[in-house]
């Protein structure tokens, strides 16, 4: 169990889970010293922007710990109804077939709010607003509210939504992994014997699943040529894989002579997590040198997108595979990248 995990195990004792706030203070002055010191940001990031980083880490370390420890010792009646309210909660969110990512979220959000406050009032809704806003990153305050005005709507209440905090939108899309560093990846990733890993990335790229979809597939999936999943808002869509990824799939013996199962097995024979998928593409980036910013699952996603937009314009289509809510969230893919963006203007300003 590493520090983090074990600071936050609320079956430790108060006094131990301290210790772990005070040594987090050390790690913030030990670690920005280190990174000012060393220089090793890749492609020489500036050093602010990951000092700030670091902070942000840590600070949000110390306060979920004070946090979970306020709401462990205040043992009243909030508490309490607090747990009861989240059990029931957690029941309702099943019900609406919510993921489990979402459930954990908004339970955590609710668990959160209680911990706070004694009562569910608009006041109180507004003044958690307020603390969020203090604390956190506007999609993570925006996350909570939502989890919150969906607990009122459950409770049938007569309070009003909160509203949520405005984000500005970019013209421009950032951190999506470039065509030529996904064709890169797959070379190596089938050169090194990775071939777990090679067929993973292709179908993240070749269908835009999610990674909590992902790790679902089976076998049988392939073997078919798509699987029906229920998204976001309880929607049945089919994810369709192509033809030519199917291919590849029967020449792989890791596959072919498999007749069922979880597709994507770790070396025990267990399936392949999403936190386990997420740190291994940060390993590749880092032996492959691709930023590792946009090593993560979503990115491949956000290829899909790209290539299918690019290549068939009928956007509704796309919003459809994706399994998105609306079309305005497609929308986004018809912009170009920063580095898109940035290679066109040196290609037309040459006055």
């Amino acid at each position: 169990m590493n520090i983090f995990m074990f600071s936050r195990n609320l079956s430790v004792p108060g006094f131990v889970r301290r210790f772990f706030v005070s040594y987090a203070h050390i790690s913030e002055a030990y670690a920005v010293r280190t990174v000012m010191k060393s220089g090793c940001d890749w492609r020489k990031r500036p050093q602010r922007q990951v000092q700030e980083r670091l902070r942000e880490d840590i600070i949000s370390l110390k306060e979920d710990i004070l946090m979970k420890e306020q709401m462990t010792t205040t043992g009243n009646s909030a508490g309490i109804s607090g747990k009861r309210a989240q059990t029931q909660f957690r029941k309702y969110l099943l019900e609406r077939n919510m993921s489990e990512r979402t459930i954990t979220a908004y339970c955590y959000a609710l668990k959160q709010f209680y911990g706070l406050y004694s009562q569910l009032t608009d006041k109180n809704l507004q003044l958690y607003k307020v603390f969020l806003i203090e604390r956190y990153k506007p999609q993570t305050v925006n996350l909570r509210l939502r989890a919150m005005n969906c607990f009122v709507r459950y409770r049938e209440s007569s309070l009003c939504p909160v509203s949520m905090v405005h984000v500005q939108q970019k013209g421009f899309l950032e951190q999506i992994i470039s065509q030529a560093d996904y064709e890169f990846l797959k070379q190596r990733l089938w050169e090194d014997g990775e071939y777990n890993y090679y067929f993973l990335i292709r179908l993240m790229a070749a269908t835009g699943v999610r990674i909590s979809e992902l790790v679902l597939f089976d076998v049988e999936d392939v073997k078919k040529g798509y699987r029906d999943i229920y998204s976001k808002g309880n929607k049945l869509r089919r994810v369709y894989i192509p033809a030519v990824l199917r291919k590849a799939f029967e020449e792989w013996p890791g596959f072919s002579q498999r007749p069922d199962g979880i597709l994507f097995l770790n070396r025990f024979g267990a399936p392949l997590s999403a936190s386990g998928i997420r740190f291994q593409l940060k390993v590749f980036a880092a032996r492959y040198d691709i930023d590792p910013d946009v090593m993560y699952p979503h990115s491949f996603r956000h290829r899909f997108a790209k290539n299918f937009i690019e290549v068939c314009p009928d956007i509704a289509l796309l919003s459809d595979l994706l399994g998105h809510d609306s079309i305005e969230t497609t929308r986004i893919y018809l912009r170009r990248s920063s580095r898109e963006q940035y290679r066109i203007v040196n290609q037309v300003v040459n006055w």
